[in-house]
């Protein structure tokens, strides 16, 4: 039985010119008869393929038409089919974050990597932390902070130094942007299914934006993160080079 693929490519040329000919080579079906969905361009595309697909039932598979590249497999023309039947899946949980403004509006988005808050003027953040419902952190001076998944440990949370989670781990990371006080606090780890909530303190004069995989509000007054358990992201790799691997190769470079 032959599989039946949808290509999908951001507008980086080298992405088009790569869709033109698999397409030539391999045909198409319309997304919503495929079996597999490919995926050309960079991490960031394959980020918004998977929120633009989530109510489909084909998995994603990427292939490498951007820079990074940590979602996706590595281009090739070559037995698509064939590396289609071999991959192997990933499903991962994406983020909600519900933002609420200082004008009152409430703003729903999904995030695969990480919802991160951030100053948005010249001074630092004051950002008072709630996990569950209980007051963690009174006041955090800070750039920011963020709540990554797993599966976006190594981006953004990773260049802040927060820590790289296993892909199959229960837990999320929460790390702080340039912390002023606590100078030397860094985050926590917390259960998967933690809510945590963060309350601009002084929002008027430090002002702060949230951020769900590029999904952006200004203003925010407060921000509720928890995991979404049901959305299921279904991601494809070739043998061996799936997430978890991925994770622990991230750790050695």
């Amino acid at each position: 039985m032959s599989i039946r693929i949808a290509f999908s490519a951001s507008n980086a040329p080298i992405a088009q010119s790569a869709r033109e000919a698999l397409v030539r080579r391999y045909g198409e079906v319309p997304v919503e008869e495929a079996d597999v969905i490919v995926a050309l361009g960079g991490d960031g595309f394959m980020l918004q393929t998977l929120h633009a697909t989530q109510d489909l039932p084909a998995p994603v598979y990427g292939m490498n038409r951007g820079t990074v590249g940590f979602l996706m497999n590595e281009y090739s023309e070559a037995d698509l089919p064939g590396r289609l039947a071999r991959a192997e899946e990933e499903i991962i949980n994406p983020l909600s974050m519900k933002a609420v403004t200082v004008d009152g509006e409430v703003h729903e988005a999904l995030a695969i990597n990480e919802v991160s808050l951030i100053r948005n003027g010249p001074q630092a953040a004051k950002l008072r932390i709630t996990i569950d419902g209980r007051l963690r952190m009174k006041e955090l001076v800070c750039d920011g902070a963020l709540v990554a998944t797993p599966a976006g440990s190594t981006a953004y949370n990773y260049s802040a130094h927060g820590p790289i989670l296993p892909i199959g781990a229960d837990v999320l990371a929460l790390t702080a942007i340039a912390p002023f006080r606590p100078r030397r606090w860094r985050g926590a780890l917390l259960p998967k299914k933690a809510v945590v909530r963060f309350d601009v303190i002084d929002s008027g004069k430090r002002p702060v934006m949230a951020d769900a995989d590029s999904a952006s509000v200004t203003n925010v007054a407060s921000v509720e993160i928890q995991i979404a358990t049901h959305i299921k992201h279904k991601i494809l790799f070739d043998p061996g080079h799936g997430l978890e691997e991925r994770l622990i190769r991230e750790q050695f470079v």
